[in-house]
């Protein structure tokens, strides 16, 4: 027997019933974005490996340690590409929209779902395929954006019954701010270098800002002293985050303004935030996201502001089962029991016509390319009842014989009575099969 193959370590199969969670989801998402008139848009799995470089950052870990990356195959001309699987996908909505020239008559209103890759330890929440569903308004400068995609979260919270989250907001300003404040910052944690990590000293100089995100319990009063970045802001950056509290407040949305939040892409300026949860363990964070006015210019385009999040699905998912939700299993409208193998063809005339009107049918199918006969009734009937259908179809020989079909209530108690539909009048009865 040759050696059972397995999935690649933190990439996951994701089957049924868990599957049916990932389409109620992905269902509920996609009603929503429309009624924010928020357009799909679908990227590619492989980018150039520059462009993640660019947006990200050089000396992020995303870029240093996460990325899946490779040398293709020289083309015709012997060279050679550099790509990556993507790690996330701003960057390749902004190069998307760039390239095809998508803002030449105003902003657009974008979301995605799909998965991304990251070369990380799997833990609960954190995988090496993972997926994101993400919302993007690009050419949008005002403050209101930003309150707009905080509130579209929210509702999304909303309409899946999640509840155990709070968020947290910040500004990270402008660059001529951040560099104001990058010089105060690495004078101070010069100061003080020898409270500083391995990975805080070798950040030190190159992206001293991630310094502050640190998980490190022993540098936490070090950080929780250093300068704060709102400090450096200008009128205008206040202004702009001013703006975005009093929307919130407006709506009753909560939230806490934490300075340490710094997000850690290199694109990001103005308004930063994270909707957070203390039931994932160290995986807390399930949707965050800012404004990156600079990067579609960094692709190569005309200047345009942009804000954006994205959320993990796993880590969603996750939550709603932490806190107890009732997640959707799929059940049949109905279950076909069929006694005889000859029956077959009418059978499923039948049950075509029933799926035409739009009932979900299961049909019994005896299991094994070796199996005789269709069963005893009183497996099929165990068989309907573990399937979660509403109703059994009955295709037994007197039945057929009277050109019916016996269709018997299963969820409804002993006292619901079995009732005979005519075959030849499919599309009158088939509604009253149908889940309420």
């Amino acid at each position: 027997m040759a050696d059972k193959l397995t999935a690649v370590k933190g990439m996951n199969d994701i089957l049924p019933p868990e599957s049916a969670r990932w389409e109620w989801l992905e269902s509920v998402v996609r009603s929503l974005m429309s009624r924010y008139t928020y357009r799909n848009i679908r990227t590619p799995i492989l980018e150039h490996t520059r462009l993640f470089v660019r947006s990200i950052g050089e000396v992020t870990d995303i870029v240093e340690k996460e990325m899946y990356s490779f040398e293709d195959r020289a083309d015709k001309h012997g060279d050679a590409e550099h790509l990556t699987m993507r790690p996330e996908n701003t960057a390749s909505v902004v190069r998307a929209v760039t390239e095809n020239n998508l803002l030449y008559d105003g902003g657009k209103r974008l979301y995605y779902m799909g998965p991304m890759f990251r070369r990380e330890r799997p833990q609960r929440g954190r995988y090496r395929q993972f997926h994101q569903i993400g919302a993007e308004a690009l050419g949008f400068a005002g403050p209101e954006v930003d309150a707009e995609l905080i509130l579209l979260a929210v509702a999304l919270w909303r309409e899946l019954g999640l509840t155990d989250w709070r968020l947290e907001i910040n500004s990270l300003g402008q660059p001529e701010e951040r560099a104001q404040h990058r010089a105060q910052l690495i004078g101070y944690l010069e100061q003080h270098a020898d409270q500083l990590d391995e990975e805080a000293r070798r950040r030190l100089h190159s992206n001293p800002l991630r310094i502050l995100d640190t998980k490190n319990p022993a540098m936490q009063a070090l950080v929780n002293g250093a300068p704060r970045l709102i400090d450096f802001l200008g009128a205008q950056s206040l202004a702009h985050f001013e703006g975005l509290k009093a929307m919130l407040d407006a709506n009753g949305v909560p939230w806490t303004f934490n300075p340490r939040l710094v997000r850690g892409l290199d694109y990001y300026n103005l308004s930063v935030f994270e909707f957070v949860t203390d039931r994932l363990g160290s995986q807390g964070t399930i949707c965050a996201g800012g404004r990156y006015d600079y990067l579609v210019e960094q692709m190569g385009g005309k200047p345009a502001p942009a804000v954006g999040w994205a959320l993990g699905v796993e880590r969603v998912l996750e939550l709603l089962k932490e806190q107890g939700a009732e997640l959707p299993q799929p059940a049949p409208d109905a279950f076909a029991v069929v006694p005889d193998a000859a029956s077959l063809p009418q059978v499923l005339r039948c049950l075509q016509a029933l799926r035409t009107a739009g009932v979900s049918v299961q049909m019994h199918a005896p299991a094994g390319a070796a199996a005789e006969g269709m069963g005893s009734m009183k497996s099929q009937f165990k068989r309907a009842d573990g399937s979660g259908a509403r109703f059994a179809l009955i295709f037994g020989e007197a039945e057929l014989a009277q050109g019916s079909v016996a269709v018997k209530p299963l969820r409804a108690g002993p006292e619901a009575a079995q009732v005979l539909q005519p075959l030849a009048e499919v599309a009158v009865w088939a509604q009253t099969l149908r889940q309420p």
